[in-house]
């Protein structure tokens, strides 16, 4: 029996359907634009990106590589600049951050989400304006604090009483008047994955609505002269499509708006809905537009803020994986092709769970393609499987590739700009991908590969 039949009568037909294996599309060469990167496309077989053929990707800069798309990153860029015209627009740098990124965003006009030193030190060392900084973290140290303040970032999302206490001590201090928000847990069901939601009462960030925290956090605040309250922060989750979890966290802001206003009679200028848009990973996913999710944010602020008699505050957004997830993606080698008879076959590449270990911390999904060269074989379920010590080592769970896939084959996951370079690890002391940027027909590298030198460095 060939390695991509399905015998009748196996374990597939005796599955549920939604743990079935997909069904083969018709076409294993195409390149589906609501997946890939703007420039994304076939020539001559190969994928190119960028202009830029992925078999000359791979013999300068080896793999598994990283490919960002800039035209597709700077597109998007703009895209949320033009559709939240009047309101901020913060890029979240956890979803990839890098030296080359910044300085897209600052030519693009577009601020920036930091959560920790260091990707505030990155965002420093080419001169981003520390004004259009804004600095998260549930668990900020002295330390970081200390560093946001000397920068002069433009907002400091505050996350827990004993951070106000620790921010305002820090303020007087350093004889800092820093802008603050208080980051709002709405209690929003947010349709995503356990990890990535973040707006239910049961988790580490935030402050909550429902048990009056967050209506004291601002009480504390206001108590401290060395702070300045300006506003409200919620992020509800990750990866969301649904919009209407963001409206019913801006109808529940509002509220509280108001009951600040009652009981203080301080009116906050500005709020912020965070981000999470979701992002199409494989067939049959549908994104947010853009623009009907600004106007439709917009209008539920400005309904609720009149209704209540309050002047409608300055709107924030902090997307990450809408802006950088769509235009990268990540090559790799395919190394042994194992079959198991009548399940699937096993296609193991040059990298795995250390260059995306989304998959095995969020069962992710994604599409892959034969990138090297087209054929016209039959489909084979396949399995994309990494080179570590682990079963759960699995990039692609299930999709379909070519019967005559080979080893030397190159393989290209899409949709992997958002979160894989930022969680990769050197699990089995495997040296994390080069990043490089394709445009107009030429790629340079914005993050170096590392070495095995770089993995000994600093051990004794």
């Amino acid at each position: 029996m060939s390695r991509f039949a399905h015998p009748a009568g196996d374990r597939h037909a005796e599955m549920l359907p939604h743990e079935r294996p997909p069904l083969a599309p018709a076409d294993l060469n195409r390149i589906n634009p609501a997946i890939w990167p703007r420039t994304s496309a076939r020539t001559d077989g190969a994928l190119t990106v960028g202009g830029v053929d992925v078999r000359d990707l791979a013999r300068e800069h080896g793999t598994p590589l990283y490919v960002l798309d800039e035209d597709d990153v700077r597109s998007r860029m703009r895209d949320y600049a033009t559709a939240f015209a009047g309101s901020e627009v913060h890029y979240a740098g956890k979803a990839f951050l890098c030296r080359e990124i910044v300085r897209w965003l600052q030519e693009e006009g577009l601020g920036l989400d930091v959560a920790s030193s260091g990707e505030l030190a990155v965002a420093l060392s080419v001169g981003f304006p520390a004004g259009r900084i804004t600095m998260h973290g549930n668990n900020k140290s002295a330390a970081e604090l200390t560093k946001a303040l000397r920068a002069g970032v433009g907002h400091i999302v505050v996350d827990s009483f004993d951070e106000i206490a620790r921010l305002g001590y820090l303020a007087e201090q350093h004889g800092k008047r820093p802008k603050v928000m208080v980051r709002v847990t709405t209690g929003v069901e947010a349709h995503t994955h356990e990890f990535i939601a973040t707006a239910h009462d049961d988790q580490k960030f935030g402050l909550s609505l429902s048990t009056g925290a967050a209506a004291e956090a601002v009480r504390r605040i206001l108590a401290l002269p060395q702070l300045e309250l300006v506003g409200l922060h919620s992020h509800i989750g990750s990866q969301i499509v649904d919009t209407a979890g963001f409206e019913v966290a801006a109808r529940r802001l509002a509220t509280l708006l108001v009951q600040i206003k009652d009981e203080h009679g301080v009116v906050l200028p500005e709020l912020d809905l965070g981000g999470g848009y979701g992002i199409a990973y494989v067939e049959g996913d549908e994104a947010p537009d853009i623009k009907e999710l600004a106007d439709g944010l917009r209008e539920i602020v400005s309904k609720v803020c009149v209704d209540a008699g309050l002047p409608v505050p300055r709107l924030t957004v902090e997307p990450g994986r809408t802006i950088v997830g769509p235009g990268g993606i990540t090559l790799y080698e395919v190394g042994t092709i194992k079959d198991v008879e009548g399940l699937r076959t096993y296609v193991s590449v040059d990298g795995g769970m250390s260059d995306n270990v989304r998959t095995a911390l969020y069962a992710a999904e994604y599409t892959a393609v034969l990138a090297s060269r087209a054929s016209e074989a039959e489909p084979m379920l396949s399995r994309l499987v990494g080179k570590h010590c682990e079963s759960g080592d699995i990039v692609v769970r299930d999709f379909h590739l070519p019967s005559d896939l080979a080893p030397g084959d190159l393989i290209a996951v899409a949709a992997t700009g958002a979160y894989c370079r930022s969680l990769a690890n050197n699990y089995n002391y495997l040296p994390k991908p080069a990043v490089v940027a394709v445009s107009g027909g030429s790629s340079r590298v914005i993050v170096q590969g590392e070495t095995e030198d770089d993995l000994l460095r600093g051990q004794l």
